[in-house]
Formats: structure tokens, C-alpha cells, sequence
């Protein structure tokens, strides 16, 4: 986020923060013991300021009950589900790990009873717990869309010595349904430095995100501290790094976490950071500070880190943690950028209202090569051109004067919509962009922009690749993929190894569709450090335009309002900046709090990056 008179901009967030207001979700007074239970509807939606608090199990409670009061505490604000843990055996309390998943259903479990007697003439009872996944929630609180069909089993017994039913036998994790998750859950950036990309101009680490979700009302902070010290989550592990040595964690004291009065945190560590260096302690407190800074309303704008005595480590604060590392939204764009009537490069500035665009400076904006698509270096200093026909890749100084020179890249494609993508630079000044050609489909990368183009293993793509777009961190890719008539938006690792004979060996793995719901994808664009500005459709459904982030979970906040023929769509990580799009009405723009604008004229809408 750009920093305005030394305090870091927030984007709004709804329902993190939580007040002492509490709500007793209270069970059904009467119960079936036997026959099939209603499902356990998410609950109505309460303020977000409320916590929302569980009954216990009812003297003589029947199994049916149990199992009903059960499902409904899984879905309270109890911190370590107590109110759930007095429904079980004590055995069975021991044996749950509720921590361990969160799968979440499209509505509710249902509850299906199976009664039945046995040879000693006891009733016993199970009951199947039945929906439609949805998503889970892993241990390390990453998210990840599912579908099929949820079926697991409860058991209950009467014990002997109190004549109670309990259940003694379930399930690992939690269950519950969709609007349950949305309003037990938050999403929240935990932030790491991306591996193997070379430090920014200003010498800055590049910082990457990794969503998660953790419980909104209960210890927030504390969750997300300790989610961040055990460092990336498996899918992102692989290209991202954390200051924090390993074994780091909150000291064994520490129940709780928050920031005084002066919105000043201190984090009590264990003796693994006890010998750290300053350089090293001030990289783990910026990781602190850019993961915490919308997670509290007024947000952490210090941190002091503690050694495992309760000496001081280090401290930071806001401004000295932009001089560590830089997200991509760092360096607010100056320009919007788009093709004109004329096929040029032009620019209008990327604040303000004004229509008045004007040619970029160089070749690419005097028309000397007719253009269709572009992409503009996130430092605004250099444009990538991909000619009319699709065929010739170049790229330019943004100067007076410059001369273009040869195209970097051609393509063999016979048709036009089997040539070159639009290309996307990435944070470290590398250019990619995919080649459609039916009979050699590749996806390269030019690094700098120039030079020899190293052609991106992509061991996992099933189909080919329509659109590329690249994060700024340099690590995540954004590739539209189409297969057998659909298209899907997939996310992926990008990988740097040196070959053994020297060369840069680029791969892309971990490849995942982020929208399983959709039969058809547009266009996309990055449109923050974790999330996504779609256009797509359903299975016969219409045009939509929605956010999606990059673990395939829809974040918070109203989707963009519906615009027809969107074609191309343009965003920026930097959050403040309006959408652009190309429609049936030409370049039109979408401030916060407006409606859709026409600006222009014009194709081929982008920000730099």
C-alpha cells in the first residue's frame, strides 16, 4: 500500500474487529431422539460487533438433541470450543482436534439418524452427517474450493454413571454451513519476502502475500501471529521466505495478543530469535506490521519485538518498514495506459477525472508499428507492444526520440487468435507472455525484456494458455486457461532454478483453478496483493464481474457493478485506483462509491505491471 504523510493506506475491511457484545446461540428446547434431524441452517446473520455464544447440553437432553446442540456450538465464538467439547465423552474430547480442518457446506450439515438395538438390548445411536462441500480450511488456515458430497459419522453412547447421552465418536476438525464460515472467518494477508527475485531499486525486499483464515471474534491477532511464525503455507512454501528463524514462536507465557493504546504491539518470543541481529529483527517486525495492519480498526503501526527473557529485540514502525520491503502497491502508478483509434500506446493520468489522454513518448505512441495489446514496466520506464496481426512482439524506452528496433519475439501462428497474448511485466523487470501457436505453444519470459527468450516449463497446464498476468511480487502468475470449449482462471508458482549449464531454468507448478464455479473466463486482472478482478459467466448464466483471491475463496466487500461486453479489464494492487475496462461502450472507468464511466475511445486497457 502507498504511504500518504508517513501513515500506510488501508483498504476498508468489514467485520474483523469485534466488540464485548455476546449472543447465546441456544439449541432447540425440543428435540427428536430418533428420525431424521433438520439440518443446522447457518445462523442469521448477526452484527459484527456480537460474539455469538453456545447453550450446553440440557439435563436429559435426547441423542437427536445432542447431536443438534453440538453442530450449533461448532458455529459459537467459544475460544477453544468448550461449549462444544461438554456434548462429548471425555474420551472423545481428548481424541478431537478441532483445528484441524474447517470443512465448510454449501447449507448446513444435515444430521441423518441411524437407531438401532444391540445383543445387551442398549439403544444405539449414529447419526450421518450429510451435505454439498464447499471449501476446507486446512490446519496451516488455508483455503481451498471443494466440491461433492460431505458424509461422516457421529456416534453417541449413554454413560452409565450420569444416564447422559454423549457422542463418542465424530468426525476430526469442524463442519458448518457457507454463511456460518463468512461469519465466523476472516481473511487475512499473512506476509512473507519472495524467493529468488533480486531486491527493488531501492534495494527493498519484495513481499508477497498469503491469505488465510482465521476465527474473526476470537483473538484475532493472536491467531495470525502465530499462523505467520510457522511460516508459508505448502501451496506458496516453495517461493517465499520468512525472516523468523525456524522453531520461532509466540514465549510459552502468552496467551493473548494486542496492541496499547498507541497502537503499539509487543511479541514475546521464544528463545529460537533470542540471537538474531537487528537486520534480521527488523525484517521479521515489517512481516508483523504488513500482515497486522487492517486486522485491529485502527491497525498496528509498531511493533516491539521481546527476546525470551523479556529483553528488547527490536522495534519498528510504518515508515522505517517501507524502507525494508515494498508491496506492489508501493509506487502508485502515474498512468492508466490503452490503444487508441490510431493503434498507439497512449496514457491519461491515473488519479483525477481528466479524459485527456496523450501518446506515451517513444515509438509506441508515434503509430510507427500499429499496435493491439501493450504492457508498461511497473516503473513506467519501458512498453512492450504486440503488433495488430499478433504477430511481432516489441519493446521500448518511454522517451522522445527512441528508436524501436527488431521485435524481441515472433510468433508462427497462422491466425491471429493463435499469436502472442498480451504480455505482463513482473516486479523485477522481467517480460512474459504466451505464444498460441497450435503446433509450438509455449509460455516465455524475457529477462528485462530483452535478450534470448527462455521458454517456461509448464509441466501441469492442461490446455492453453489465453491470458498471462504476473504478480508484482515476481512469484504468482495469473493465467486464463482454455480446454475443450471452457476457459478457467489458474494460479501458479513461478520457480527459478540455474541449469546445469548455467541458464535460467523457469517453471510453473502448483497450478489451481481459483474459479471451479465459472464455464467461461474473460478476462482478469490483479487488483491487490491476494485478490483478482474477474470476468466470467456460469454455466448458462450471463456475463458477471466478480473478486475472487488466490486461494479461490470470494473476499469481503461488494463485486463491481455489472457492466455489458466487458472485454478486457484492467486494476491495479494499488486498491485506491478506479477499474478500467474495454466494453461495447469503448474505455470506461469505475471509481469507489461511482457508477461505470466512459472515458475514450479505445482497446486494450491497462496499468503498469
Amino acid at each position: 500500500m502507498g504511504a500518504e504523510g508517513g501513515r500506510r493506506w488501508r483498504a476498508p475491511r468489514t467485520g474483523v474487529f469485534v466488540g464485548c457484545g455476546a449472543v447465546l446461540l441456544a439449541g432447540c428446547a425440543s428435540m427428536p431422539d430418533s428420525g431424521d434431524l433438520r439440518g443446522v441452517e447457518s445462523t442469521p446473520r448477526q452484527d459484527a460487533q456480537v460474539r455469538v455464544f453456545a447453550m450446553p447440553p440440557r439435563e436429559n437432553a435426547g441423542p437427536g438433541e445432542i447431536v443438534q446442540g453440538f453442530l450449533e456450538a461448532l458455529t459459537s465464538d467459544d475460544p477453544q470450543y468448550e461449549t462444544a467439547r461438554k456434548y462429548l465423552t471425555a474420551g472423545a474430547s481428548r481424541t478431537w482436534h478441532p483445528d484441524q480442518s474447517t470443512t465448510v457446506l454449501s447449507d448446513g450439515p444435515n444430521p441423518v439418524s441411524e437407531h438401532s438395538r444391540n445383543r445387551q438390548g442398549d439403544d444405539d445411536y449414529s447419526y450421518t452427517l450429510t451435505g454439498s462441500e464447499f471449501a476446507v480450511v486446512d490446519a496451516q488456515h488455508a483455503y481451498a474450493p471443494d466440491s461433492g458430497t460431505y458424509s461422516r459419522t457421529v456416534h453417541l453412547t449413554l454413560q452409565k454413571k450420569t444416564n447422559q447421552w454423549r457422542i463418542d465418536a465424530l468426525p476430526q476438525g469442524v463442519v458448518m454451513g457457507r454463511s456460518d464460515f463468512q461469519r465466523n472467518y476472516v481473511s487475512v494477508n499473512k506476509y512473507y519476502y519472495a524467493a529468488n527475485v533480486p531486491a527493488a531499486e531501492g534495494g527493498q525486499l519484495s513481499t508477497v502475500a498469503d491469505p488465510v483464515y482465521v476465527r474473526s471474534k476470537v483473538d484475532a491477532v493472536t491467531s495470525t501471529v502465530r499462523a505467520l511464525l510457522k511460516g508459508p503455507t505448502r501451496w506458496l512454501d516453495p517461493v517465499a521466505t520468512s525472516s523468523f528463524p525456524p522453531g520461532t514462536a509466540l514465549r510459552k507465557d502468552v496467551t493473548s495478543l494486542s496492541p496499547d493504546d498507541q497502537n503499539k504491539l509487543t511479541v514475546p518470543l521464544n528463545a529460537n530469535a533470542d540471537r538474531v541481529g537487528r537486520t534480521q529483527c527488523s525484517r521479521m517486525a515489517a512481516q508483523l506490521l504488513f500482515t497486522l495492519q487492517d486486522l485491529t480498526p485502527t491497525g498496528v503501526s509498531q511493533v516491539e519485538l521481546e527476546r525470551s527473557d523479556g529483553r528488547k529485540l527490536c522495534e519498528l514502525n510504518e515508515s522505517r518498514a517501507e524502507t525494508i520491503a515494498s508491496h506492489g502497491t508501493a509506487k502508485q502508478p502515474e498512468y492508466e495506459y490503452f490503444i487508441d483509434g490510431k493503434q498507439r500506446l497512449v496514457r491519461l493520468p491515473s488519479s483525477g477525472s481528466s479524459n485527456q489522454f496523450d501518446p506515451v513518448p517513444g515509438a509506441l505512441g508515434e503509430g510507427e508499428r500499429k499496435l493491439r495489446a501493450a504492457a508498461v514496466s511497473r516503473d513506467e520506464d519501458r512498453a512492450a507492444g504486440v503488433s495488430a496481426d499478433g504477430r511481432y512482439l516489441y519493446v521500448g524506452a518511454l522517451e522522445p526520440s527512441t528508436p524501436l528496433g527488431n521485435p524481441v519475439l515472433v510468433s508462427q501462428g497462422l491466425s491471429e487468435d493463435d499469436r502472442l497474448t498480451t504480455p505482463s511485466w513482473d516486479g523485477g523487470g522481467d517480460l512474459w507472455v504466451a505464444d498460441r501457436d497450435p503446433k509450438h505453444p509455449r509460455l516465455v519470459v524475457l529477462v528485462k525484456g530483452a535478450g534470448q527468450p527462455i521458454e517456461v516449463s509448464t509441466p501441469e497446464l492442461d490446455g492453453r494458455i489465453e491470458a498471462v498476468r504476473v504478480a508484482a511480487d515476481g512469484v504468482r502468475i495469473a493465467l486464463i486457461v482454455q480446454k475443450a470449449g471452457k476457459t478457467s482462471l489458474q494460479i501458479g508458482r513461478v520457480e527459478r532454478q540455474n541449469g546445469a549449464d548455467g541458464h535460467n531454468v523457469v517453471s510453473i507448478l502448483g497450478l489451481r483453478s481459483v474459479t471451479p464455479q465459472l464455464e467461461e473466463v474473460t478476462a482478469m486482472s490483479w487488483a491487490g496483493d491476494s485478490r483478482l478482478v474477474v470476468v466470467g459467466r456460469e454455466s448458462g448464466g450471463v456475463q458477471q464481474m466478480r473478486y475472487v483471491q488466490v486461494d479461490g475463496s470470494v473476499p469481503a466487500g461488494n463485486a463491481p457493478p455489472s457492466l455489458t461486453g466487458v472485454k478486457q479489464i484492467a486494476a491495479s494492487e494499488d486498491e485506491r485506483l478506479p477499474l478500467v475496462a474495454y466494453s461495447e461502450d469503448g474505455i470506461v472507468r469505475l471509481s469507489a462509491g461511482a457508477q461505470w464511466q466512459k472515458v475514450v475511445k479505445g482497446t486494450a486497457p491497462v496499468y503498469p505491471g
